[in-house]
């Protein structure tokens, strides 16, 4: 990151692949400068494909997609040609231990890699993806069946892409749930979150939680932390980026126990085994720096993280995170 007076310039490094920008294109093009003169490097121009992540820009924004990358997942799995299907997962479906093991789990574990990475602009297939990728060390055929649905479902939408749009970064929300208990096996739950910075989603995450909950309020507190933890970041990373927010963080929950622990010193006999997340959101909320708010379920748009949903459910969550399809070019080719 670069800071002087009213310049201001960050440059992302990943290996030998670079993304910069700065506020002005005379900045711009004085780093640009003097990086050539230390590194033999190309200029690419306007920022267009990363990491095999294709970024296009929109009127609104920035449209980001995988599309090739899916493509290839699906020769790969030699599915090219397979019937589509409308969800990810079938809606309750949960996945077991048993069952006859795969004939070849390296393509198995090959492929279920390769969605992780499909995530990073498909949060769509987050709660899917990770389920199969919980059986990776002994894949069964029923885990295979589920990947093979993923791969029906990708085949059928491989034009969506996450939409960023153009807004000021001034208010930073998260939605957090937690299905409980809801592995057959372990009877761990599922913990998962999404975080809007303004009209940007900018995090996500779908995972099993590391120990069983002895209630759904348990559950979901676990839930809400670990939402917390990541605003938490992403507000120490905006303030080194010198775009600090100063509303408080807004955190939904569809569980009425969870709200009100956040803010309420009591019930210590039911949550004592929980008692440093107990503390950790409760002291943000006491120092005004996050508001734990409850949200009604049809509205909480974290539930495509943790189960199953109807399609008509699941299409709506699905618009609601801003994955929808490339737009259309203009007359221009833009």
């Amino acid at each position: 990151m670069y800071r002087q007076g009213p310049d201001t310039a960050y440059l992302l490094l990943y290996v030998d692949d670079i993304i910069l920008t700065a506020s002005s294109t005379a900045l711009l093009q004085r780093i640009i400068a003097s990086l050539h003169r230390e590194f033999s490097m190309t200029d690419l121009g306007p920022l267009n494909y990363f990491l095999g992540i294709s970024a296009t820009r929109t009127a609104t924004g920035f449209f980001l997609s995988q599309k090739q990358y899916a493509i290839e997942i699906l020769e790969r799995a030699d599915m090219a040609s397979c019937h589509p299907c409308r969800t990810p997962v079938e809606p309750g479906a949960k996945l077991t231990t048993h069952g006859p093991p795969v004939q070849d789990p390296t393509l198995y574990r090959s492929l279920a890699g390769a969605l992780q990475y499909l995530t990073f602009t498909r949060p769509d297939i987050s709660y899917a993806v990770q389920q199969i990728c919980l059986f990776m060390h002994d894949p069964c055929e029923q885990h295979l069946h589920a990947l093979r649905r993923i791969l029906q479902y990708i085949k059928g939408t491989t034009d969506l892409g996450l939409q960023l749009f153009a807004s000021s970064p001034s208010t930073l929300v998260a939605y957090s749930d937690a299905d409980w208990a809801g592995c057959p096996t372990t009877r761990r739950s599922t913990s998962g979150y999404c975080v809007f910075l303004g009209n940007n989603l900018v995090s996500w995450s779908s995972k099993r939680q590391l120990t069983p909950s002895r209630s759904s309020a348990e559950a979901e507190y676990r839930g809400v932390a670990n939402a917390v933890a990541e605003t938490c970041w992403i507000r120490n990373l905006l303030r080194e980026l010198h775009c600090p927010l100063t509303a408080a963080t807004i955190v939904y929950c569809d569980n009425v126990s969870s709200v009100y622990l956040s803010s309420n010193p009591v019930q210590h006999q039911r949550t004592k085994h929980i008692e440093i997340d107990i503390h950790f959101v409760r002291d943000l909320v006491a120092q005004g720096q996050v508001r734990v708010l409850h949200v009604p379920s049809r509205y909480q748009f974290a539930d495509i993280f943790t189960k199953g949903l109807s399609f008509a459910l699941f299409d709506y969550f699905r618009s609601s995170l801003s994955v929808r399809s490339a737009p259309a070019p203009t007359a221009g080719g833009c």
